[in-house]
């Protein structure tokens, strides 16, 4: 099973993944975590998602780029977050995929969700905002719309997190009430 869980910044996206990965059950938990904490900021968010993870079961593997050469152990569940930092990693970085950012990226999915039994993937939510973009920053939105679109499609559920609240847009929402208790703000 896949499962897309997309919001804004803040929006509670990454407690509510955190507890869909655990509503699975007992199992090899795997977090992939692809945010180089380049400054201050950086390394305190990045120190505050490993507190939200603490006594979860979760082992980290910090992977930048290349997601499909990743080596998963089979039958495990995987929380990939976030798909954001990965596409601009991809895009951006010297040994990322460049303009290949969108189609390497669903390889790696793709590879991931062979191997493991259920994949949960935060992506944000950064296409709201009416502004106009250009240059690099148009044709990273363009390969992440085009990322989140193809998740979205092949998803088995996927649900958009706002202030806290998860909003079910495709999939089987019987333990919904159950999820969102769980569910709690940053």
């Amino acid at each position: 099973m896949m499962v897309l869980v997309t919001g804004g910044s803040g929006s509670g996206k990454s407690a509510f993944a955190e507890d869909r990965v655990l509503s699975f059950g007992d199992a090899k938990r795997v977090y992939i975590a692809t945010m180089q904490p380049f400054d201050e900021e950086g390394k305190k968010r990045v120190a505050r998602h490993r507190k939200m993870r603490a006594g979860k079961g979760f082992e980290t593997v910090e992977r930048y780029t290349d997601l499909k050469n990743l080596s998963i152990p089979k039958d495990s569940v995987v929380l990939l977050e976030c798909m954001s930092n990965l596409a601009a990693n991809e895009m951006f970085a010297p040994e990322g995929a460049h303009e290949n950012t969108a189609e390497e990226i669903l390889e790696g999915v793709k590879n991931l969700r062979e191997k493991v039994r259920h994949l949960v993937i935060v992506t944000n939510e950064i296409f709201s905002a009416s502004a106009s973009y250009e240059g690099e920053m148009k044709a990273y939105l363009d390969a992440l719309g085009r990322i989140n679109q193809k998740l979205a499609q092949d998803a088995d559920e996927a649900v958009e997190v706002v202030y806290g609240i998860p909003v079910y847009m495709k999939g089987d929402f019987s333990n919904a009430n159950d999820l969102q208790k769980g569910v709690t703000a940053l």
